[in-house]
């Protein structure tokens, strides 16, 4: 410390230049977090791996939506939207389509609310999320008319609106940081000079943290994201502050003891300044076991780690600078700069909490124990809710829920990718799965290849397929009645021509009167083979029968042909009489194309249900597609909007019943997930590549991954810090209970916090990254308040103080410390609040009700009783060297 104070000037001088240098350097960190997004998933995430099958199809497209709002529809309304879609659709960079919902019935009943109020116009975009949003600009600001409610909206809008959020956010965050932070210093110091140490000194290592932490993105691939720099804030700010607080108060001690400036100084740092670097070290190690996690966005909380070790830096070079060269003058205008003031509410709670330990410590659990009774860790996916209703986004996702559904604004998308090309043979298996996820419980309907519009087609339904043939059959029977009718009028004619016929005229009496008698036989078999059709469907034997009796009718037709040539020929009453004959033979004739035609359609049918008697897909679901039907022209609308990948891949639209950010929303998607996990066994599908996309899925993803995440984090954390505080501490005991009481002070917390916004205020539970933050915040920085008072408890015992006279010392001499800490880092957090993003807001309030509760009721009533519940057994393993103090 010595050559600290020697080359202070040279020193700060250094730090000045480096951070002005890097300040100018550097990436820029906000612009590196808007590009990281929200969050990244794993790649073997249900959502993750149908986003990959859709990229790597070409299928990364995007859908945003014109959301209108009209009280009447009409002429003009309708003009204005065909309008707006015109316009849109000359931007070929991002518009790829522009569904018209008046193109025809279908989309009109589609995109039309049923009250005609809501109008809904999807487009499919593509692009990057800077460039979908600048086009949702463009149209805003250049195409919507300024006369008509028009929102847009989409998941790329949305997340863009939560990123500009947490950005306004951020500025606010800072400035009623700074603000606040000098205020506090203010009225603890009643100095306008010592405030300003803490702020200089936490400005410098904000600026350089951040310069750092921009450098590592670009080089090491650093994680980063919207929360980095509002912690990076918060924590400095807070930390920074209460370390400077710890340094300068015992520096007024070390004045107030009458030690001249270099001797106060080194005092400080050998006493203070050891506690500042252990806690320091503490901070560092909790947010550097975040480095542990997978989840890129709890992993971005790692830059901290890093603004700790810069903190750590500054506090021993700048620090020591201020009070070497301003000296007594870095308190002024205060005349009693060495008076250091004991904390007579922490000697009051010492006189319970180390005389009566039992008693301290079942007020302790009083006061926490009923709230963690009430604790459900119920957590809420709705990113809506981050930012609220004064975004357009919001009001046209709401609009969509009002008109369409709440299920209908984002269906959950079931993509399913196999090696060979979809035939008729597979999609038969489609409509299963479509027909399964609609009788899932919370699906109000699917759409898919077979089910195009949400409804079924009963026509690909064997049973709607036999009752068509059955149809048939019935049409083909009465066709055999008609022909039967005109076959008898026909032997009815030949008859009549028979008894008219000249004498002479034998030699075309007697083939006549066989032809008559012929068809007689014939029209007798054909009642027989009605009847046998209808009785028995026995199809090849009608169609072998119906052969005969055709070509049966042909030989009549000719005899009668003949017949007919020869009564020509000899005369006139004779020629009469063929003539009529032709026309007899021609209704034979016709009779007989009658009876190719149901012959055909009887073969025709015949061939269906062969093809259906050897159809596996039939067997397994009741469904059976014609060949040729994938290459229909009436299927081609269905295939082109269902199927991709050249035919490889197809996707199921679900439709939830509830809001899809819900945590019901989630619960269905993992019975949607194993539901096609039971379904697609045994079948072609067995073995293809199934992923899930949809804002529904990826909060199921991300329910299961910060889950893990955290318990795994969690787990890496405290054991480190048990490590850690056991090195420092010489002692296995203090580190359980020190852990332990802020194990208790966070679920306690987090309890009030789930009371205020889940019962109070109605939310569906506390946001899902608020459990991970809140507790790396909390665990992490509250251990600095038990290391500030047993570091000085240690000090003391060292010293020769027994352990009730050195608790009670400590907690005397570093109440007001611990105090005016908790409340000046609460206040930073506080300054979260004005932010308006819901998470943040959450964050702050489990920290400020942690650090308030931990500050005033478990840091001065429960650690020192069960310390002196302990005795000399709070340094087991080790042994406390102690010596006579001076």
């Amino acid at each position: 410390m010595h050559k600290i104070i020697q080359w202070r000037w040279g020193i700060l001088i250094g730090l000045i230049v480096l951070t002005a240098a890097l300040f100018v350097v550097a990436p820029n960190l906000t612009k590196q977090a808007e590009q990281a997004g929200s969050f990244q998933l794993s790649e073997d995430m249900d959502s993750q791996r149908a986003q990959d099958i859709l990229n790597a199809a070409g299928k990364s497209d995007k859908t945003i939506s014109l959301v209108y709002e009209f009280e009447t529809l009409g002429d003009a309304e309708r003009a204005d939207i065909s309008r707006v879609i015109g316009e849109m659709k000359q931007n070929d960079t991002v518009v790829k389509d522009v569904l018209d919902p008046f193109e025809n019935e279908e989309t009109e009943a589609q995109l039309v609310s049923e009250d005609g109020r809501i109008v809904l116009v999807p487009i499919t975009v593509e692009g990057s999320m800077e460039d979908i949003n600048a086009f949702a600009d463009d149209v805003r600001a250049n195409i919507l008319p300024e006369d008509e409610t028009v929102y847009i909206t989409g998941e790329e809008i949305i997340n863009n609106d939560v990123n500009l959020s947490a950005q306004e956010g951020l500025k606010k965050t800072e400035i009623i940081t700074v603000v606040l932070i000098f205020g506090l210093l203010l009225l603890v110091f009643r100095s306008i000079v010592t405030p300003f140490i803490p702020l200089i000194a936490v400005g410098f290592t904000y600026l350089l943290s951040q310069s750092f932490v921009a450098f590592f993105v670009d080089w090491f691939g650093f994680p980063v994201s919207n929360y980095t720099q509002i912690f990076l804030v918060a924590i400095l700010f807070g930390i920074g502050t209460d370390y400077c607080i710890l340094l300068l108060s015992r520096y007024k001690e070390e004045l107030g003891a009458g030690h001249a400036i270099e001797d106060a100084i080194v005092n400080t740092y050998k006493t203070a300044g050891r506690t500042v670097l252990i806690s320091g070290l503490a901070v560092f190690v909790g947010f550097a076991a975040i480095g542990f996690a997978d989840f890129p966005i709890f992993k971005s909380a790692v830059a901290v780690a890093v603004g700790i070790a810069v903190l750590l830096l500054i506090l021993f070079t700048v620090v020591p600078f201020f009070m070497a060269t301003l000296k007594h003058r870095l308190f002024w205008p205060s005349k009693k700069a060495g008076e250091h003031h004991d904390s007579r509410l922490w000697a009051g709670f010492s006189r319970l909490s180390v005389n009566r330990p039992f008693v301290s410590i079942l007020v302790v659990a009083l006061i926490t124990v009923p709230v963690l009774f009430t604790y459900d860790d119920a957590r809420s996916f709705n990113t809506v809710d981050e930012i609220g209703d004064d975004y357009d986004s919001v009001r046209g996702l709401n609009l969509i829920s009002e008109g369409f559904g709440q299920g209908e604004s984002l269906p959950v998308q079931v993509i399913l990718k196999q090696d060979g090309t979809l035939s008729e043979t597979d999609i038969p298996y489609i409509e299963k799965f479509s027909s399964e996820l609609e009788n899932v419980d919370g699906v109000s309907g699917v759409r898919s290849v077979t089910r195009p519009t949400g409804d079924v087609i009963d026509d690909f339904y064997v049973d709607t397929q036999l009752e068509q043939v059955s149809a048939g059959l019935t049409e083909a029977e009465t066709g055999l009645g008609d022909v039967q009718d005109g076959l008898a009028q026909v032997e009815s004619g030949l008859n009549a021509v028979v008894g008219q016929l000249p004498a002479g005229s034998t030699n075309a009496g007697a083939p006549l009167a066989e032809a008559a008698a012929g068809l007689g036989q014939l029209n007798a078999q054909l009642g027989l083979i009605g009847q046998g059709l209808t009785a028995t469907q026995n199809i090849p034997a009608t169609v072998t029968q119906l052969g005969q009796v055709s070509a049966g009718l042909g030989q009549i037709e000719a005899g009668i042909n003949e017949a007919a040539s020869t009564l020509t020929a000899q005369g006139a009453q004779a020629g009469e009489l063929g003539t009529g004959l032709g026309q007899l033979a021609a209704g034979v004739g016709e009779a007989n194309a009658g009876l190719a035609q149901i012959e055909t359609g009887i073969n025709e049918a015949a061939a269906f249900l062969s093809d259906l008697s050897s159809s596996d897909s039939l067997r397994d679901t009741g469904v059976y597609l014609p060949e040729g039907t994938l290459t229909s022209e009436e299927f081609a609308p269905a295939v082109e909007r269902y199927v991709f990948d050249d035919g490889t891949a197809t996707q199921l639209e679900v439709i939830l019943e509830m809001d899809p950010y819900s945590p019901e929303a989630i619960d269905t998607v993992e019975t949607v997930k194993a539901t096609m996990d039971r379904v697609v066994t045994d079948t072609p599908f067995e073995d293809a590549t199934i992923g899930y996309a949809g804002i529904s899925s990826i909060n199921s993803d991300l329910n299961e991954t910060s889950t893990n995440d955290f318990n795994r984090t969690v787990a890496i954390m405290l054991v480190t810090l048990f490590l850690v505080l056991t090195v420092l501490f010489r002692s296995m005991v203090m580190p359980l209970y020190m852990i332990g009481s802020l194990l208790l002070t966070y679920y306690t917390s987090a309890a009030i916090t789930e009371l205020i916004f889940v019962e109070g205020l109605g939310y569906d539970g506390i946001s899902w990254a608020v459990p991970f933050f809140g507790f790396v915040m909390l665990i992490a920085l509250g251990i600095d308040y038990s290391i500030f008072l047993l570091d000085r408890f240690r000090e003391e015992s060292i010293n020769g103080m027994t352990v009730r006279d050195a608790l009670v010392h400590s907690m005397t001499k570093m109440g007001t410390v611990i105090m005016t800490a908790a409340v000046i880092l609460a206040g930073t957090f506080g300054a979260m609040i004005p932010s308006g993003v819901l998470s943040l807001v959450q964050i702050a309030t489990i920290v400020i009700t942690g650090l308030l509760l931990y500050g005033l009721i478990v840091l001065p009533l429960l650690i020192p009783a069960i310390t002196v519940s302990f005795g000399d057994g709070v340094w087991w393993p080790f042994k406390q060297k102690s010596k006579d103090r001076d």
